[in-house]
């Protein structure tokens, strides 16, 4: 069990690196880099649409705000842009 959280954390920095890169990328549309821009600010942000002390719901929303607006932001960077963006992310 130790090894897959090791594994999926290992993952996640990896996707974390890969956004980083796409939003440094010139080639990104500016719509995905204002999205993830939102997503990473959404998610550090004491602000909430639904604040955190109510339960259960409270964090939900950042559980279902924030991989939404990364995931439509990834569906409108081409492809290519996201592979080279990975590549770069395991050499670093």
């Amino acid at each position: 069990m130790f090894d897959k959280l090791k594994a999926a954390w290992k993952n996640f920095k990896l996707e974390l690196k890969t956004y980083k890169f796409v939003m440094q990328d010139s080639r990104t549309p500016k719509i995905a880099k204002w999205l993830l821009g939102l997503a990473i600010a959404y998610a550090l942000s004491p602000v909430d649409f639904i604040p955190d002390f109510i339960p259960v719901i409270g964090h939900l929303d950042d559980a279902v705000i924030v991989p939404l607006l990364v995931v439509l932001a990834l569906k409108m960077t081409p492809r290519e842009i996201i592979e080279d963006c990975r590549s770069k992310a395991k050499k670093v």
